[in-house]
């Protein structure tokens, strides 16, 4: 679990009557607020993998963050039911590749690595012709990128980059500034965020067979595969909230100081942040509407909106008020919880 400094406003237990510690939670609770890191093999589509978790699962809902192409492997993260509403945070963490990169001719080494420096920092890169965005050019930053192992004119490279980042692209480019044009061979995430290979990926083959022993009362196998959607949120800054906010947020309700405990330390005004339960349980995302500084001096006002809710309206009481003409608190516009 990520450890961050906290602010604390206020103290209050939280009612064990409702909702759960993520770790704590029931097999039929994690179908809903749960999380695969699946070792997606190469060959099907992100979409095709979705679709047999699903199957394999049971569920209604799955949906997945960073796609990658068939013949790429590696970490694909999978949402299950409300947990499928978090997974845009992924999207804001780097992600690590280890790629297999082909130079059509010879080139030194040291010219080599002299490219590979300049690649490093703040690129520019067009999409490729067969990709899912629009083919503008737009700046995407690599923080670390280095030649591993070389065989030939093969190069294993490992790329941490920026979200969106083409690694196939990347190594077209490199190749036409070393002027013998470079082939990306093969390629595997190994990281996304908070996820990684070292912390141990799921295969679709363990998750089948957890399928089959939980049908015989075995849940140790199908724990395993399933992670709390939290384990995505990685360092992202949180609020703490009551009890008695986090039914009014789940109806989407802004966020009023009154119902803040403790935030993480340093965070700024505009920034996405985690609406947490005292047990710990993803709320909401949102966007902070003052800093921690203020938040820890007492201010008066809102504190959060509630862009995104996760958990199910209902989970905890509704033990706030809404005006008389107002049936429920909408995004943005009704009574701040």
């Amino acid at each position: 679990m990520h450890k961050q400094r906290t602010v604390v406003i206020d103290e209050e237990e939280s009612d064990p009557r409702y909702g759960s510690v993520p770790l704590s939670r029931s097999v039929e609770a994690m179908l809903q607020y749960g999380l695969i890191a699946l070792d997606k093999p190469r060959g099907p589509t992100s979409h095709e993998v979705v679709a047999w978790v699903r199957k394999m699962l049971g569920t209604e809902k799955a949906g997945h963050s960073g796609t990658l192409d068939p013949p790429v492997s590696g970490v694909l993260p999978i949402g299950l039911g409300h947990a499928t509403k978090a997974l845009s945070v992924l999207l804001s963490f780097p992600k690590e590749y280890v790629g297999l990169m082909r130079l059509h001719s010879s080139v030194p080494r040291n010219v080599v690595d002299a490219v590979v420096a300049e690649f490093t920092g703040d690129i520019f890169q067009k999409p490729p012709q067969r990709s899912s965005v629009k083919r503008e050019v737009r700046t995407r930053r690599i923080h670390e990128l280095e030649v591993v192992e070389t065989e030939g004119n093969l190069y294993l490279l490992k790329c941490l980059c920026e979200s969106g980042t083409y690694i196939r692209k990347l190594m077209y480019d490199m190749g036409e500034v070393l002027g013998v044009g470079g082939t990306m061979v093969e390629l595997r995430r190994t990281k996304v965020g908070p996820l990684t290979e070292e912390a141990g990926l799921t295969t679709l083959h363990t998750l089948s067979d957890a399928v089959f022993r939980l049908k015989s009362g075995d849940e140790s196998v199908i724990r395993g595969a399933l992670r709390p959607i939290e384990d995505c949120l990685g360092g992202t800054k949180r609020i703490v909230i009551r009890d008695s906010a986090v039914d009014a947020v789940c109806h989407g309700a802004r966020l009023a100081m009154p119902g803040v405990l403790s935030a993480s330390e340093g965070i700024a005004k505009g920034e996405s942040i985690a609406l947490m339960s005292g047990k710990g349980e993803l709320v909401a995302l949102g966007n902070a509407m003052m800093s921690g500084d203020e938040m820890g001096a007492g201010a008066k006002g809102l504190a959060s909106t509630t862009e995104r809710v996760v958990m199910k309206a209902g989970t905890y009481p509704k033990l706030w008020k809404t005006h008389a003409k107002i049936r429920g608190p909408e995004k943005g516009t009704g009574r701040p919880a």
